[in-house]
């Protein structure tokens, strides 16, 4: 490609609303461009980016028994009433109505298209296993677009499902699943770490997301150095300590005025935070039976140094979503704002989740439910009664690994990938079954398994960049080599020495680009810096008469000659070696 017939102009500053690099160098090198929020045009630079990513997982699927198949982005509404997810999901999911009237959606994923396709085709166990995959645009009414193709309302994922006759068969091709995942993000020049994580409205009994560790993520991860344990702070756990032993004091009324935190509660007793309950107030909508959700007031209890892990306390209390409860609800049963406590208030109206480990520690100081006073040694199980003890804390910094007893790590991520064990929920929901050996009909046993290609773009910038620009790793680079004509109407012998040159890379099946701009020297540096092709050949009229080009690896700066006679084949060697470095980095990963 010509860069004087390339689709493109770059930017010398980003917009002032793109707040971090991946966002900024996307646009200044004419990747992409908004059209609304969270939607974006891909030009022909960022096409090229993308569709390389996607061929990298065609393959990695292909290689596992994954067959491509494409679903339409429009499903219309009884599929996803068949599984309960119309009603589950609130504003994220786009609906709309046809002319006559019927409900439709815009695909955010597929998996009750597929279990209903899987229900038309498979009979016989005969049939089972078999991977299905697409590579389709998505969308999600996402509430708050940010980072630019990091968090989107329209994306292009690529969303794969096995179909088994029974979990023994999908335990088995979940490794195989997790291990492909890994190499397409090696392949792409991205290192992840995979981390337990919560099944959300997926649904399922195990789910994995690979993250790419960034200071710019939205996800906090745990994670144990001594014994390898990773987790999401959605679901992970740690090791709590002992509760002290001691008998049940007797209950007291203390005056605290103007205390309304645990921090300056506990400067004011003269007590730790960990001697402190603390009362949190929500408001969960739950299914009813009839399938129409409610709302339930939730009061959690936890140990005053803790945070409440809103996960957690949803998947506890079964909620679709969970919000704050307002000053006028908490009233409502008979709780204070700043002085809450689980003592005397309304039991009929209200869901008390108490976290095991303050149900298990004697003489708390709790809120009196009254302005200005707590009450000390306050005991579970005598002072009041939870509905649910469990664990719904948040894991943090420094506590105790689960496994180990080590210092957990808490890092920032960005999740690219997700793989679930779905099990038969949407089998069972669109009727697709199987007849065994022995004519006994059985749901069909399916995991989903997804990856962003916009997102993961963004992120293998964020890996990949200096403040020059993009470092494209060589594997999903827009073109492998850049030439920069240096060539003048004053030295036409320049322009042909270039000329030759891009012909013979072609020739050879090298991605090459063109600058036979008619620009400065400093503009086509700045340039190729800017687009991060891995490779740029200098061709001036200093190295043509030397007999001698300079190479410019983009990845770490490194400046080589190279010889003009044998300019081809001697980059085609060097990309090579680029391609080679990314295989070293494949390598089996054993299952977190």
């Amino acid at each position: 490609m010509r860069m004087s017939k390339l689709f493109f102009q770059t930017l010398r500053e980003a917009p002032a609303d793109a707040e971090i690099a991946s966002h900024q160098l996307m646009l200044r090198a004419a990747l992409v461009h908004p059209i609304a929020a969270g939607i974006f045009d891909y030009l022909p630079l960022g096409h090229r980016v993308k569709h390389k990513i996607e061929q990298i997982m065609r393959e990695e699927m292909d290689a596992i028994g994954g067959q491509e198949v494409t679903l339409p982005i429009v499903h219309p509404a009884e599929l996803w009433e068949r599984s309960g997810r119309w009603s589950a999901i609130g504003d994220d999911m786009a609906r709309l109505k046809d002319r006559n009237g019927r409900d439709y959606c815009l695909g955010m994923t597929h998996e009750e298209i597929m279990a209903e396709l899987a229900q038309t085709v498979v009979s016989s166990y005969r049939q089972l296993p078999f991977v299905l995959y697409q590579i389709q645009t998505k969308f999600r009414d996402e509430p708050r677009p940010r980072a630019g193709t990091i968090r989107t309302r329209e994306f292009t994922m690529k969303d794969a499902y096995s179909f088994d006759r029974d979990q023994a068969g999908l335990d088995a091709f979940y490794p195989r699943i997790y291990q492909a995942y890994f190499d397409i993000f090696r392949r792409c020049g991205l290192e992840v770490v995979a981390v337990e994580s919560d099944t959300g409205m997926m649904g399922g009994s195990m789910a994995h997301e690979f993250m790419a560790l960034t200071p710019v993520g939205e996800d906090t991860l745990l994670i144990c150095d001594a014994c390898g344990y990773s987790a999401n702070r959605q679901i992970a756990t740690f090791r709590k300590p002992a509760p002290p032993v001691a008998a049940p004091a007797p209950l007291a009324e203390v005056y605290t005025p103007n205390i309304t935190t645990i921090a300056t509660l506990a400067d004011y007793l003269g007590i730790a935070q960990s001697e402190t309950a603390k009362a949190v107030f929500m408001i969960a909508e739950i299914s009813a039976e009839n399938g129409a959700p409610r709302e339930q007031f939730v009061f959690a209890v936890v140990r005053g140094d803790m945070e409440v892990n809103e996960t957690k306390l949803a998947n506890a209390v079964k909620a679709r979503r969970l919000r704050p409860a307002t000053t006028e609800e908490i009233r409502a049963v008979g709780a204070e704002p700043g002085y809450g406590s689980p003592v005397g208030i309304a039991r009929a109206k209200v869901l008390l989740v108490v976290d095991d480990l303050v149900a298990a520690t004697p003489n708390l100081v709790a809120g009196a439910n009254r302005v200005d006073y707590h009450l000390r040694n306050v005991n579970s199980g005598r002072d009041y009664t939870p509905d649910l003890v469990a664990d719904i804390v948040a894991a943090a910094d420094g506590y105790a690994c689960p496994k180990c007893g080590a210092a957990l790590r808490s890092v920032r991520g960005v999740e690219v990938g997700n793989i679930f064990k779905l099990g038969t929920m949407y089998s069972e929901a669109m009727g697709a079954t199987f007849l065994d050996e022995n004519g006994q009909s059985k749901p069909i046993v399916m995991g989903s398994y997804g990856i962003g290609s916009g997102r993961m773009m963004a992120c293998i910038i964020e890996h990949h960049h200096d403040e020059l620009g993009i470092r494209w790793p060589i594997t999903v680079a827009p073109y492998q080599v850049i030439i920069v004509d240096l060539g003048t109407e004053k030295t036409p012998e320049v322009t042909a020495v270039a000329e030759r040159i891009y012909n013979d890379l072609r020739a050879l099946g090298v991605e090459v680009l063109l600058d036979d701009r008619d620009e400065r020297a400093g503009v086509k540096f700045n340039d190729a810096d800017l687009l991060g092709i891995p490779l740029r050949l200098t061709v001036g009229g200093k190295g043509v008469k030397s007999g001698a080009l300079e190479l410019k690896l983009r990845r770490n700066g490194e400046v080589r000659e190279i010889p003009l006679a044998q300019a081809a084949p001697a980059i085609q060697e060097i990309i090579e070696a680029e391609f080679a470095l990314i295989r070293a980095t494949l390598k089996p990963e054993p299952l977190a």
